[in-house]
């Protein structure tokens, strides 16, 4: 939650508004700051770079061109952010091309406070 007293940022990129209220929601409640939310693969990446979060959850499809996983290769190419995907599709091809980015967890919606309470402790203290 919180280190050397300062609470830890985060970025949420999600398409599905309720599933961004839930984690908003769940994110606040378990001690951490939501300091961005976007639906797009590309503004991620800009929002990362500007808003340099300490966590960033990640949904794999999003609006528009660029999805989840190749956001998170743009985004560790300027800076490694703790990541943890949160996705409603568990296929072969979409968890190989997970596993060549630096992710924390990989969680399959729907979501829960607890379900989520471990991957962003271990996101919090992970420094890359």
């Amino acid at each position: 939650m919180t280190n050397n007293g300062k609470q830890k940022s985060v970025l949420i990129v999600e398409d599905d508004a309720l599933q961004s209220l839930l984690l908003d929601k769940f994110i606040s409640k378990l001690g951490y700051k939501v300091v961005g939310k976007t639906t797009q693969g590309e503004e991620a990446v800009k929002l990362a770079e500007k808003l340099k979060p300490d966590i960033i959850t990640m949904d794999i499809y999003l609006e528009h061109d660029m999805d989840g996983i190749s956001a998170v290769e743009h985004i560790h190419q300027q800076t490694l952010i703790p990541v943890i995907y949160i996705t409603g599709n568990s296929d072969d091809y979409n968890l190989k091309r997970v596993q060549n980015t630096k992710f924390v967890d990989y969680l399959l919606k729907p979501i829960t406070l607890e379900s989520l309470r471990q991957p962003l402790e271990k996101a919090s203290k992970i420094k890359w």
